[in-house]
């Protein structure tokens, strides 16, 4: 065996981890492997920073030395030799020591330096560089080169840009008239008539039967020097509008009290309503054009209005006056129609200046009459309607059903009556005016009286000649109790129709008192009814009940009202007397036991007579707490009630 070479057998341990400790059951408790940083800690702790440097040049050499030799070694011996390796963190703890040698010199030295006994430092003296190779020269070379680079940037592109804007400029004043052209004939009707290009503002083409022709010439702008500089809103197209349609014009409508003489109405002054501005983008004369179209409207109304003005035959004839058309649609009052129109020089802007009056122009009627005139200018398109069947006379079809159906007289002129724009716009007039008048009765009534309270709600869907407006009178604090007057008002146009709860209707006139006095005897009986709805609830009887008194003083303005209530136990009862002017009365009944001033008499001698209750006194209301008259009421019959 002795001649056999060794073989080394590497041999591993059997577990990983290392037994600390065997219990006496057999369990091994493991000892947990150290991480990265735990061996690398226990590495570093085997680093001796005492030792010297020199032992780091024989330890390479004879670790050299042992590892060169490994055959000799084995074959002399005869036996495996284990040599301990190098150590890994030589060369670290040698760094680290050259580093701190360097630092401590470094220090010394700058010691010396700061002390200045020893020793002082001076700069190295440099020998001047040529002036040619002056490295500040040559920066500022280099940065005129490049100012001058990109300053020939900047001129080249301000030279573009000018052209490009004299270019712009040129195509300004060389803008195409036709393109222009085109754009007007989108929106306006044009022909050409010779030489000239003519345009039609009427409505015409819409049903309308007007004599004006309406007619304006398209031209070409030259009021304008291309060479001096092109203001923005630069058009190479205008409009020659005829001279009667220049400026603004509308129709003012007015309702206002009657004149005391005829002779004092002239002319309607004439206030100037500003221009309307034209919209962003759009040209000049599309403005222009609308104003005289407008202009134009309202002469075609004014003229329609004048005309059935002196057609129509009516009790009160209607007036016509210059530019001015007056109606009296009630007594004592006058409907102003007026056409008014100013231009656009200065003196009648002037003179407008100066007659400007306080604005009472009711837009709602103007709008009103617009509508109407195009409603018209429909039925002027819609009234030839082809017969059907084809051999049927032309005509209405109502009128063609006249012969098969025998109509007399009266049904064919009612088929033939038509109303026309005057007397549309004075029924309109009557409602706006009592419209108008019936929310005042109403507002006046309810600021003026408190108790009870007056609350209008009106109704937002309305038509031209028909409104309504529901009112309810009640009590503070007892709404819930008093819903008893609850008055549905249709205001039409000559006449108001009142709706009460129970399906009642009253017709009242276009009389402002007659409305008043209505709503001041509801209010009177709201009072008696309140007393009736309270007594129910206060557990009292009621023993008479009548809207209608016939005894006591005549009421000027409708009728008193009247109840009688009695306690729960009927030994006191209370009279409540309620009139429009004469207000309210009460008077409480007392048992006759509780009456001292009685004469006692030999005719009644039983005891049971003591029962009945004695004569009313009369209460001092206005002595009474509360704030309104339900609410002393309910006092009053608290105080009477047995407890």
């Amino acid at each position: 065996m002795a001649g056999v070479p060794a073989v080394r057998i590497s041999i591993e341990s059997a577990c990983e981890k290392q037994v600390q400790e065997v219990g006496l059951d057999g369990s091994e408790t493991y000892l947990q492997p150290l991480s990265m940083s735990q061996n690398l800690a226990r590495l570093a702790q085997r680093i001796d920073f005492s030792q010297g440097s020199g032992s780091e040049e024989d330890e390479p050499g004879s670790a050299g030395r042992a590892w060169a030799e490994p055959g000799e070694a084995e074959d002399e011996e005869g036996l495996v030799k284990f040599q301990p390796s190098l150590w890994p963190w030589d060369s670290v703890r040698n760094n680290l020591r050259s580093a701190l040698t360097e630092m401590c010199v470094l220090y010394d030295v700058l010691s010396i330096v700061k002390d200045k006994k020893f020793m002082t430092l001076d700069p190295v003296v440099q020998e001047p560089p040529p002036p040619k190779q002056n490295p500040q020269f040559l920066q500022l070379i280099s940065k005129k080169k490049s100012l001058a680079g990109a300053a020939q940037i900047l001129l080249k592109g301000a030279e573009r840009l000018s052209k490009s804007v004299a270019e712009n400029q040129e195509n300004k004043r060389q803008r195409d008239f036709n393109s222009e052209l085109l754009r007007l004939r989108q929106h306006w009707k044009l022909r050409k008539v010779g030489d000239k290009i003519l345009g039609d503002l009427s409505y015409r083409s819409a049903g309308s039967l007007f004599l004006h022709h309406g007619t304006f010439e398209v031209i070409k702008n030259t009021d304008i020097d291309l060479d001096k500089k092109i203001p923005e809103d630069y058009c190479p197209l205008d409009v020659q509008i005829p001279s009667d349609l220049e400026g603004s014009a509308y129709i003012k409508v007015s309702i206002q009290k009657q004149a005391p003489d005829i002779g004092d109405l002239g002319t309607v002054n004439l206030f100037k309503r500003p221009m309307p501005k034209s919209k962003p983008g759009s040209p000049h004369w599309q403005t222009k054009l609308e104003t005289a179209q407008n202009v134009l409207l309202c002469k075609e109304i004014f003229a329609q209005l004048s005309r059935e003005a002196v057609q129509i035959k009516s009790q009160i004839p209607h007036i016509v006056v210059k530019n001015q058309i007056i109606s009296q649609p009630f007594p004592g009052l006058q409907l102003s129609i007026s056409l008014c129109h100013s231009s656009n020089d200065k003196k009648s802007q002037k003179s407008a200046a100066e007659k400007q009056n306080p604005e009472d122009h009711l837009y709602v009627l103007e709008h009103n009459l617009h509508q109407l005139i195009r409603e018209c200018h429909k039925q002027t398109l819609s009234s030839t309607v082809m017969p059907h069947p084809a051999s049927a006379p032309f005509g209405h079809k109502r009128m063609r059903l006249a012969g098969p159906q025998a109509f007399d007289k009266n049904e064919i002129s009612a088929l033939q009556s038509n109303e026309g724009l005057l007397e549309k716009i004075i029924k309109q007039a009557k409602h706006i005016f009592l419209r108008r008048r019936t929310a005042r009765t109403i507002d006046s009534l309810a600021s003026r009286i408190e108790d009870p309270q007056i609350q209008a709600h009106w109704s937002n869907i309305n038509d031209v000649y028909e409104s309504s407006v529901k009112v309810l009178i009640t009590s503070q604090g007892y709404e819930q109790i008093c819903k008893s007057i609850q008055l549905q008002l249709n205001i039409g146009v000559e006449q108001i129709r009142v709706v009460h709860r129970d399906g009642r209707v009253i017709t009242l006139s276009h009389q402002e008192q007659e409305l008043q006095d209505f709503l001041l005897s509801q209010m009177s009986q709201h009072q008696v009814h309140a007393v009736q709805q309270l007594a129910k609830v206060m557990g009292w009887h009621v023993l008479s009940f009548s809207n209608h008194v016939g005894l006591g003083p005549v009421e000027s303005i409708g009728n008193a009202s009247a109840i009688t209530v009695a306690s729960p136990n009927g030994d006191y009862a209370i009279s409540v007397r309620n009139g429009p002017e004469s207000g309210s009365k009460v008077m409480v009944q007392f048992p006759r036991s509780q009456c001292k001033d009685l004469p006692k008499g030999d005719v009644l001698q039983d005891n049971k007579w003591n029962h009945l209750r004695g004569p009313f006194k009369e209460v001092q209301w206005n002595k009474m707490e509360g704030r309104n008259f339900v609410y002393k009421m309910e006092l009053l019959m608290a105080a009477l009630t047995p407890c």
